[in-house]
């Protein structure tokens, strides 16, 4: 994968915001990180495309994102709505769950992780 130039802003946001990372983002993150979910390669708060995606896997070009209360907003669907499409046209598939869709079906979530990859499910 081509290597893409981020801002320093972009990278401190990125960087920042794994060290605040909602609860819905840190049970998760504990299910996908170090290759625990089928040997997936994930990344946390990863800048692409001048966003930051909540976790990345850059080989199987999926993004995963939360979205909390705080993202309902009409102005933050349409910008997210937009990235998507920016993301798709680029080969990236984006799925998306609400941070109570984690909270309460964790197994849920990580099977539809695991379907789009291509995976088994455990």
């Amino acid at each position: 994968m081509p290597h893409e130039d981020v801002s320093k802003r972009l990278r401190s946001n990125a960087r920042r915001f794994r060290s605040q990372m909602t609860g819905a983002e840190r049970k998760l993150w504990q299910v996908i990180r170090a290759h625990r979910l089928e040997g997936i390669s994930f990344r946390r708060q990863m800048p692409i495309e001048g966003h930051i995606a909540d976790f990345a896997a850059p080989a199987h070009r999926l993004i995963v994102e939360l979205d909390g209360p705080q993202d309902g907003a009409a102005a933050d669907r349409e910008r997210d709505e937009v990235w998507g499409r920016t993301l798709h046209s680029r080969g990236w598939t984006v799925l998306r769950f609400w941070n109570t869709d984690v909270l309460t079906d964790l197994d849920g979530v990580c099977r539809k992780i695991l379907d789009t990859c291509g995976k088994e499910h455990f």
